[in-house]
């Protein structure tokens, strides 16, 4: 599917949403949400149906997520992005159920990408306000969400100087989190350190160095494998507390 194609199927989408016609609006997007649509596509619907009053909007998600269909969570993951530019605190509290009720990590990934990663890249600190119930969160897909959207602001910031402190800033806000014990959001909170230590490797490298030589903190070792993935030898070796042992 074409961009303008997808642009265009949103809209109308959208449309039947608003006058009152969401069954058929299902219907017609539902055939789309089966079959191996690129997510770029999708990702351009949810937007045009995001755009749209939030209260039917709201009630066409829902019966979206229903569905289960792994094209309808890129769908409702920026749908959600776009009514957070008018709701951002309603959308992160949707988004939250939309993850617990969909109960598997490759939603969560998709969601955590588009709503925290987004929100994170746009507006840093109001969105890491909002995130801060979450890492202490009892449902373990909304935990490890934190970590979806710290890797997509790493991966957005490039490496960029200016962003380092916000980098900093990111890892004190994941300290609480560095002893996490469930796998599914030991995975999650990993992936955000890896590609922080891709851009910024010299931060997480003291950072870590801190976590596991300073305060030897408790840690899973996947979690302390990920974060090391793309450290060069020396500051893994700082990071370890093995420099200049030879």
């Amino acid at each position: 599917m074409k961009a303008v194609e997808a642009t265009a199927l949103g809209k109308r989408v959208s449309e039947l949403i608003q006058t009152g016609d969401p069954g058929s609006a299902r219907d017609l997007l539902l055939p789309v949400l089966t079959r191996r649509t690129p997510f770029r596509a999708l990702d351009r619907i949810g937007e045009e149906i995001g755009a749209g009053p939030l209260p039917s909007a709201i009630a066409f998600l829902g019966s979206i997520a229903e569905e289960g269909a792994l094209g309808g969570w890129p769908v409702i993951g920026c749908a959600l992005a776009r009514q957070a530019d008018r709701d951002q605190l309603g959308a992160f509290e949707r988004c939250q159920s939309f993850i617990v009720a969909a109960d598997i990590w490759y939603a969560t990934d998709i969601l955590g990408e588009r709503l925290p990663g987004r929100s994170l890249a746009l507006d840093f600190d109001r969105a890491l306000a909002l995130l801060e119930p979450w890492r202490g969160n009892p449902n373990r897909w909304i935990r490890r969400a934190v970590g979806v959207g710290v890797h997509v602001w790493a991966k957005r910031s490039r490496g960029t100087p200016a962003l380092a402190p916000r980098a900093l800033a990111l890892l004190t806000f994941l300290e609480p989190m560095f002893e996490e014990d469930v796998l599914d959001t030991v995975k999650g909170i990993g992936w955000g350190l890896k590609t922080i230590g891709r851009f910024y490797p010299r931060e997480l490298a003291a950072w870590l160095r801190r976590q596991v030589v300073v305060a030897g903190r408790r840690h899973r070792k996947l979690m302390l494998r990920k974060a090391l993935t793309y450290l060069p030898p020396d500051q893994r070796s700082l990071a370890l507390g093995t420099a200049g042992l030879s």
